[in-house]
């Protein structure tokens, strides 16, 4: 049994792709691989989901912040080399001329957990001269109508999020949970949200939800 946290299976066929709050009972569905998401579709899902089983999903565009340890070791070194007036934004990401794959990560792997293959999603995502911590912008339009404290409901119910008002990496630091706020209405389209995340991309966003599968599968095979 392999719970990969690479990118080499998430979008393979017959290979679960889990975020245990979301779509745990796919991961009792494996033939010896479950494939980690990635850093952002985690979070992502995470807060789309229980707003899509309240009142669909009709669309979602996301911008994303993402912190350099996303990119590994050397680029905490690199950021920490830097003078302040050099910090750049970077996207460090393969490009292919119109996005870059991580904005094609985002968009196939929400869409294969929350198991909404025609979903229109939209990303753009840039990592920000921050050490730790992953924040996505989220503009969200929903088939029913969702009033911004029907969604803060929603949201403050569901497991591992915590309503925040302006939730910010202050918060998310050193903790489990997804923070989520700065919840309110979209004029620009029917039904839209706008909403604020932020999370630890080295819990959430990668080994806690690894090892979240784990106890999954731990848990499934004890007797009752």
């Amino acid at each position: 049994m392999c719970i990969d946290k690479s990118a080499a299976f998430r979008l393979e066929e017959g290979i679960p792709l889990v975020v245990p709050e979301v779509n745990g009972e796919r991961a009792l569905e494996h033939s010896g691989v479950i494939a980690n998401p990635n850093c952002c579709t985690i979070p992502l899902t995470m807060v789309l989901a229980p707003l899509h089983d309240a009142a669909g999903l009709r669309s979602v565009r996301v911008a994303t912040y993402q912190s350099v340890s996303g990119a590994g070791s050397q680029a905490i070194e690199d950021l920490r080399a830097e003078e302040p007036d050099d910090h750049l934004l970077r996207m460090d990401w393969e490009f292919d001329g119109v996005e870059y794959d991580e904005e094609v990560k985002l968009r196939e792997e929400a869409r294969k957990i929350l198991e909404l293959p025609e979903l229109p999603v939209s990303a753009t995502c840039v990592r920000v001269p921050v050490v730790v911590g992953h924040a996505e912008a989220v503009w969200i339009e929903t088939k029913e109508q969702l009033t911004p404290s029907d969604a803060e409901r929603v949201l403050s119910e569901a497991p591992g999020l915590r309503l925040q008002k302006a939730p910010t990496h202050g918060h998310a630091i050193g903790s489990d949970d997804v923070f989520v706020g700065r919840v309110r209405s979209d004029p620009t389209v029917e039904n839209g949200l706008v909403l604020f995340l932020v999370c630890d991309n080295l819990r959430k966003g990668a080994a806690l939800n690894a090892i979240q599968i784990a106890e999954l599968l731990v848990g499934a095979s004890l007797p009752s």
